[in-house]
């Protein structure tokens, strides 16, 4: 694993609120990965997310449309609580350091795990934020994307508006239909130019998660799997959205409450 960052790096990313890093996993690290998350996803048989009814395509109540985005990718989230080789890859320390030193947090913790599988032909990823959706606010969070397979500008690769994270709130203005729904919101960055971020499978990218980004549509009669994590600093507190958090623990929370619970968002580094 390409997991030691240069200073250029972690300033790069500070900068811009994104970076790639070509060839992070090894060939065999690769298949260890694919493995893993193929077994994971199979075993879900659908279910979108433990502790939830839910399941792919059905309406989950945080993405509007959901006949519209059934078709954008399959989306299984927190696959590590339900599969050890899932929890191995992403309970690595080495990658926590990686989320700490990119964000400047002193520890990091998951907020969840996301298979992201693009089918043949499907729709694009509408341009939007990540943290405002979360159930806390913090301009430091950030997620990690690996290319199971190769992500091209043919098969929906992601694209991100550099520096946008500078400015953007945690006002959650969603992921539309429209492409350019985000714009609506932030003007000033309907002008600049977008990065794509086609990838080696094998490659990754983290990004902040107030950085403004989508993904294009699946031109291609094959598939585009990704495997990501969000990551939360620790310390954050409770900001009274639900997001993903199962209801017998939302019950025990109010606003306010420190997330630390280590069975829901266990802490993977910490300096």
């Amino acid at each position: 694993m390409k997991c030691e960052l240069s200073t250029e790096q972690i300033q790069f990313f500070q900068t811009n609120g994104f970076i790639v890093i070509e060839d992070f996993l090894s060939p065999e690290e690769l298949t260890k990965w694919r493995e893993a998350v193929t077994e994971a996803v199979k075993d879900r048989n659908g279910i979108k997310m433990p502790g939830k009814e839910g399941k792919v395509g059905m309406d989950d109540g945080i993405n509007k449309d959901s006949e519209y985005f059934s078709k954008v990718f399959d989306q299984l989230l927190n696959l590590w609580q339900t599969n050890d080789k899932v929890k191995e890859i992403m309970l690595d320390e080495r990658i926590g350091k990686m989320a700490a030193q990119l964000s400047g947090a002193d520890g990091i913790r998951i907020w969840h795990d996301q298979a992201l599988f693009k089918r043949p032909w499907a729709n694009p990823t509408s341009w939007h934020l990540d943290t405002p959706f979360w159930s806390f606010s913090d301009r430091r969070a950030l997620s990690i994307w690996v290319a199971l397979d190769d992500a091209t500008l043919e098969n929906g690769c992601l694209y991100f508006i550099p520096a946008s994270f500078k400015e953007t709130t945690f006002v959650n203005k969603g992921i539309g239909k429209n492409m350019d729904g985000i714009f609506e919101a932030y003007p000033q960055f309907a002008q600049v130019a977008s990065v794509s971020a086609s990838m080696k499978a094998g490659s990754c990218s983290f990004h902040n998660g107030l950085t403004i980004h989508g993904a294009g549509a699946n031109m291609s009669s094959g598939h585009r799997r990704a495997m990501t994590c969000a990551y939360m600093p620790d310390g954050n507190t409770f900001n009274g959205e639900p997001n993903i958090l199962p209801e017998a623990y939302l019950k025990t929370l109010k606003v306010g409450d420190l997330l630390n619970n280590d069975e829901q968002n266990p802490l993977i580094y910490k300096s």
